[in-house]
């Protein structure tokens, strides 16, 4: 007696199809798993028995066999417990073969048959779409995600008993909508901001142009709240954005009960974090903070405080917008392209060069706090900032200043205008994109050769300027990059 049922296992943030074929023969009583199954995929023999009784339908003293199909890929997690337990009933003639025919199914199974949610449920909703299978049988809690996916029908059965139920015909189980949005903390208003007006000017450059950000200054200059002000600035993300970074936050155990992510995210992992935290990693591979802040932002706060390894890992993301994680038994790949924050004191007791509280380091104690950060990383930042301490007049302001909406609706009105223009934000060009969006003429160049030779900006550096000096054209609706927008981009350099 042989039968099957389709499923997926989730490695890294991708879905694979798996055939889990179920045969049940004479002999000794017992139940073996084999295709490379995780710990947990080997425990859901004892609830897929548990729950199969519950129902009233014990497993036979026969001997059951069941294969994870292709049986070179890692099975981990444990989605397997359904649809082990709906291939056992076909297999035992308790439920029509042919019901199982296009329907994908995956859930882990309380003891009493209830469902429960499980990782990566759009991942698998994805996977479903792309190679054919048009009905899901999901846990309740990770249906509203997975119907979010478009051409899918998808069942939310309740208990394994319900999906016995809608697979025998005898009570139809009602198709799920998609959730709504993912929730997100409200950001908080940039008018609470006192003073810091080219700070302000830079978080709104950032936002526009998806340009990484480092701000230097003195403790209370107001670098960690400027930062967290930056996710409200942001447009809320596309249908194809918000369905990636909905994927990796599903993967990651983050997501259950709602709809897609909408809004960009923002990640501030503590500087004591590890590497794998960070980029990625661990057995199995999970994403880190980085792949997390997808389509948004990661805020390292205390920089040079982070491992230098970890900051070098980042560099790859920075340029690729990906991470791969190496192992022996594969590689896999994250999606990262994040707008990366980042807050540092200008030295260890972080008053160097402050006209209100002297610095009492050593020369020998500020170089090596700088050389935690290494120069290749710090060319990576497009904007780089220095932010002197508040005036008490500027502590004092009772005047707000121009609030979130009101930036907002400039930086929307730029990513507008770039996405018009290029299909992606001006951070994201390349070299021969660049130069084409970013025409200078002749008195720009010459600028351009005098900031080259002045500033000693490398080849990187000198795009990053340019790329700036195109964002700051865009926030003024100006089609050309001029000497004004090179040189305001230039003075982003100083931090």
């Amino acid at each position: 007696m042989l039968a099957a049922a389709l499923s997926a296992t989730v490695v890294g943030v991708d879905a694979r199809a798996v055939r889990v074929e179920v045969f049940v023969s004479g002999g000794l009583p017992s139940f073996t798993l084999v295709g490379l199954p995780g710990a947990a995929v080997q425990e859901s023999r004892e609830r897929v028995r548990a729950a199969l009784k519950h129902l009233g339908a014990a497993l036979p003293p026969s001997r059951i066999t069941v294969n994870l199909a292709p049986a070179d890929v890692r099975k981990e997690g444990p989605a397997f417990d359904l649809p082990i337990a709906l291939a056992l009933l076909a297999a035992q003639h308790k439920l029509p073969a042919r019901a199982l025919e296009g329907v994908l199914a995956f859930g882990e199974l309380a003891l009493d048959g209830t469902l429960r949610p499980v990782r990566g449920a759009i991942n698998i909703g994805l996977l479903a779409a792309a190679s054919g299978p048009r009905t899901v049988l999901a846990p309740p809690r990770n249906a509203p995600e997975v119907a979010a996916v478009r051409g899918l029908t998808v069942l939310a059965p309740a208990t394994l008993a319900d999906a016995v139920d809608h697979l025998r015909g005898r009570r139809r189980l009602t198709p799920c909508a998609a959730g709504p949005p993912a929730p997100t903390a409200p950001a908080p208003d940039l008018a609470d901001v006192r003073g810091q007006a080219a700070a302000r000017r830079a978080l709104e450059v950032a936002a526009a142009g998806a340009h990484n950000l480092l701000l230097t200054g003195p403790p209370g200059a107001g670098k960690t709240m400027l930062a967290r002000r930056l996710p409200g600035l942001l447009p809320e993300l596309g249908e194809t954005d918000a369905i990636e970074v909905t994927r990796i936050h599903s993967s990651a155990g983050l997501l259950t009960g709602h709809g897609l992510v909408r809004r960009p995210p923002f990640r501030s992992p503590h500087h004591s974090s590890s590497q794998a935290g960070v980029i990625g990693g661990g057995s199995p591979a999970r994403p880190g903070e980085a792949s997390l802040a997808h389509h948004g932002v990661l805020f390292l706060d205390e920089l040079p405080e982070f491992g230098r390894r970890t900051l070098e890992a980042l560099r790859q993301p920075l340029e690729e917008g990906r991470i791969t994680v190496s192992r022996a038994t594969g590689s896999v790949v994250f999606p990262a392209r994040f707008l990366l924050v980042a807050a540092r004191n200008p030295c260890p007791c972080g008053y160097d060069g402050d006209s209100f509280e002297p610095c009492v380091c050593s020369s020998g104690d500020r170089q090596r706090y700088r050389q935690r950060v290494s120069g290749p990383l710090l060319d990576r930042f497009d904007l780089r900032l220095r932010l002197p301490r508040l005036t008490p007049d500027e502590v004092l302001a009772r005047a707000p200043g121009e609030g979130t909406p009101a930036v907002a609706a400039r930086v929307a009105g730029a990513r507008r205008r770039m996405l018009q223009r290029q299909g992606r934000a001006n951070a994201a060009l390349g070299s021969g994109e660049l130069r084409e969006a970013a025409r200078l003429a002749g008195p720009g160049r010459r600028l351009a050769a005098d900031l080259i030779a002045r500033l000693r900006l490398t080849g990187r550096g000198y795009e990053r300027v340019l790329r700036v000096a195109r964002t700051l054209a865009d926030l003024a609706s100006e089609p050309d990059v001029t000497e004004t927008h090179l040189a305001e981009a230039a003075a982003y350099r100083d931090g």
